[in-house]
């Protein structure tokens, strides 16, 4: 077996509305609704699929639950614009930048938290 790449992962969420707004609005994700009214986040060639907490999707994670997320966006958008962007969106950089090592190499990195407190790492290889 040869594993390419993400396709998605799934946030599980407890303010749809609210998510949905951060990932649109300060990130430039696009949100689509498919399924049985399912939500997902756009981005590259990936999404992100949103879970309700308390009305998850079967399957789901074994224990599901908010602000237990801890990933990665590559962006090519220089990372003192990224910073400006945050700002005019009142986030808050939590950490950065810093230099961290990607599954490309080296990155600086600005860490940056969503409405659930999932830790968002925001990096320019």
């Amino acid at each position: 077996m040869h594993i390419d790449r993400i396709d998605h992962l799934v946030l599980t969420v407890a303010d749809l509305d609210r998510t949905v707004g951060f990932y649109t609005a300060v990130l430039g994700m696009t949100a689509e609704t498919f399924g049985d009214g399912r939500t997902a986040l756009h981005f590259g060639r990936q999404k992100i699929n949103l879970h309700v907490r308390g009305a998850e999707f079967e399957p789901r994670a074994a224990a599901a639950g908010t602000g237990t997320a801890d990933f990665c966006l590559v962006t090519e958008t220089p990372l003192d614009e990224v910073r400006n962007e945050l700002a005019a969106h009142g986030v808050p950089v939590e950490v950065g930048p810093v230099t961290k090592h990607g599954a490309l190499g080296a990155m600086r990195s600005v860490y940056v938290r969503d409405p659930d407190a999932n830790l968002v790492e925001i990096s320019v290889y």
